[in-house]
């Protein structure tokens, strides 16, 4: 998985950079593939935002979060991109595939 991170009128240290590549690690259970992750963060007085951008096998999700602080917003985020892989993951999974009668040729 690769993790870009940027500032929008904010310096990003080393300690914001590992925070969010540690929060957002968890993300690469739901797939095989590689993820591509783009986050952006920034500050909006008052408030702190994290934005992300996810890029795999020609999808795009996107989420947003802002929260009091910076380390709060992105934990927001790690938590609505891990909702919207797993919904994502659920849409894949063909539903229409379960047992019936038409299928398994009992009916004739």
């Amino acid at each position: 998985m690769r993790i870009e991170t940027h500032g929008h009128q904010i310096e990003v240290t080393a300690a914001l950079r590992d925070y969010v590549s540690s929060k957002l690690a968890r993300l690469s259970r739901h797939f095989d593939q590689p993820l591509d992750v783009r986050t952006q963060l920034s500050i909006e007085k008052p408030d702190h935002r994290a934005e992300a951008t996810i890029n795999f096998s020609g999808r795009t999700l996107h989420a947003d979060a802002s929260a009091e602080n910076m380390y709060a917003a992105i934990d927001l985020l790690a938590d609505k991109l891990d909702r919207l892989l797993m919904k994502h993951k659920e849409k894949m999974v063909d539903h229409h595939r379960g047992d019936s009668p038409v299928r398994n040729g009992e009916v004739g």
